[in-house]
């Protein structure tokens, strides 16, 4: 691993034989992996260059780092592996809540639920009112706004 090299600050029209071309003077690059952006397809500005050993990889970071590559300095290191994110919406817990609902009907949050939320619910209301136009800001058994 110690011989993948993050590479950042790249210009968007950099490809990727131009930065295997830019690489090749610290050594054999065996792959280049330009981040692409998944929602627009254009270049996200790094990449990912894979050196044929540790040895050839701090000879590229030495020959390249903030070295001016189409205009911009890179900015070039020791890629370090991914770290675990939370996943949003999985987890251990059902989903349930939140802004639009949840996963029974009319559950929790802004879109209601029958224990409120902002759009209404069940017999403990919330801003709206619920099923029985119970709770919540339209008045019932259990209050609200």
């Amino acid at each position: 691993m110690e011989n993948k090299l993050f590479v950042g600050n790249l210009p968007w029209a950099a490809t990727e034989s131009d930065i295997r071309a830019h690489f090749a003077q610290g050594g054999e690059v065996v792959s280049v992996e330009v981040m692409m952006d998944k929602f627009t397809g254009r270049p996200r500005g790094f990449a990912f260059v894979t050196m044929g050993n540790a040895q050839q990889a701090q000879d590229a970071i030495a020959k390249t780092e903030n070295i001016d590559f189409m205009g911009r300095p890179l900015k070039v290191n020791v890629a370090r592996p991914r770290e675990e994110r939370p996943s949003f919406g999985g987890g251990d817990r059902p989903r349930s809540g939140g802004f639009g609902g949840g996963d029974r009907p009319r559950s929790g949050g802004f879109g209601g639920g029958d224990r409120g939320g902002f759009g209404g619910g069940g017999s403990r209301g919330g801003f709206g009112g619920g099923e029985r136009r119970s709770g919540g800001f339209g008045g019932g058994d259990r209050g609200g706004y």
